[in-house]
């Protein structure tokens, strides 16, 4: 989540601004309270939003992607800058170091209580990210397997390779093997994890227990995506991507498998000596791309946004919310 080279800051009409405070106090008056989800593929511009609405809003940011959660991956994964947590409080970045990995259940446990309070003390709580099942795991209650991380069992996994392991995955749950990415270590060895512990896959053990409070989804989908991550992707390697990626193979090793998803597998191989860094953007350019794309269909599968499509995304959001707590919208 970053702001795009060009983007402008938007602002609203006094007459909204002045409304933010009728919308605080509507909030905490819902007999139902309202949590506001900004989603969208990854470089379509939830981060500028977000920050814009948090400031109108006076609510702080629940942060959804699973990578941000992690120590030193900062520049590959597009974490909001010091500046931008300044300016808004952020929760749910850095929790733990790339080589303890956190299961969607700790996270779900880490989440719920912070967006409990969120609610408590704001009236309303506001969770922006690209991270899919994350969101849905939230959102819908999804209940994952309360299966702790098994160090034995990865290494194992990581020696025999991720083709083959994912080839295992696609025989013992077919579900999870065709929705996981044939590239994503992390994610197919948390299948396999799962399926090793209980006897019974992932897919099946994927029940909703709705959460107590009404959900409004925002989403982003610009028509310029493809563009804005061929821009975002030279600009992390220009922010110091392989640097990054080296402090992260000195602390935990070349096998840690987070180094080797988007952004961090391509950078490692230019520290490697096999590609070059031109080689690097384009491949991260393509495997984002790639990405993007399941994102989009995982998002009009599972979730239901509401698509900001006007020129001032911050104006159509504020009506949106405010039309979610039952306010009518004021001509400005």
């Amino acid at each position: 989540m970053t702001n795009q080279p060009g983007t402008k800051t938007q602002s609203l009409p006094l007459s909204f601004i002045n409304l933010s405070k009728t919308v605080q106090e509507k909030a905490h008056k819902q007999s139902q309270p309202l949590v506001i989800v900004l989603l969208g593929p990854t470089a379509s511009g939830k981060t500028a939003l977000a920050i814009d609405l948090a400031e109108q809003l006076q609510l702080s940011l629940i942060n959804v992607d699973s990578r941000q959660l992690y120590v030193g991956m900062d520049i590959g994964t597009a974490k909001p800058t010091i500046e931008q947590q300044q300016r808004i409080p952020h929760h749910l970045l850095n929790l733990r170091r790339p080589d303890q990995p956190i299961t969607l259940h700790e996270f779900q446990a880490k989440a719920l209580p912070i967006i409990d309070q969120a609610i408590q003390e704001q009236g309303m709580a506001f969770l922006v990210g690209g991270s899919g099942l994350y969101l849905k795991a939230l959102t819908a209650g999804l209940c994952p397997p309360a299966v702790p991380p098994n160090p034995t069992l990865r290494n194992q996994l990581s020696m025999l390779g991720q083709p083959i392991c994912h080839g295992l995955l696609k025989q013992a749950d077919p579900c999870a093997g065709a929705r996981i990415a044939l590239a994503d270590m992390t994610r197919t060895q948390r299948a396999l994890e799962v399926l090793y512990a209980t006897g019974r896959p992932m897919s099946d053990q994927q029940i909703c227990i709705p959460p107590h409070w009404d959900v409004l989804e925002l989403g982003l989908d610009p028509p310029d995506l493809k563009e804005r991550i061929g821009i975002r992707t030279t600009n992390l390697y220009e922010a110091g991507l392989i640097d990054e990626t080296k402090n992260l193979c000195q602390n935990y090793g070349p096998d840690l498998p987070l180094l080797q998803t988007i952004g961090y597998g391509e950078a490692l191989k230019v520290i490697e000596g096999v590609i070059s860094q031109t080689e690097a953007i384009q491949q991260t350019t393509r495997r984002t791309r790639q990405f993007a794309k399941r994102q989009r269909t995982w998002f009009r599968r599972q979730h239901h946004p509401h698509w900001l499509k006007s020129q001032d995304q911050l104006q159509e959001a504020m009506t949106l919310i405010k039309a979610g707590l039952g306010l009518e919208l004021q001509a400005p």
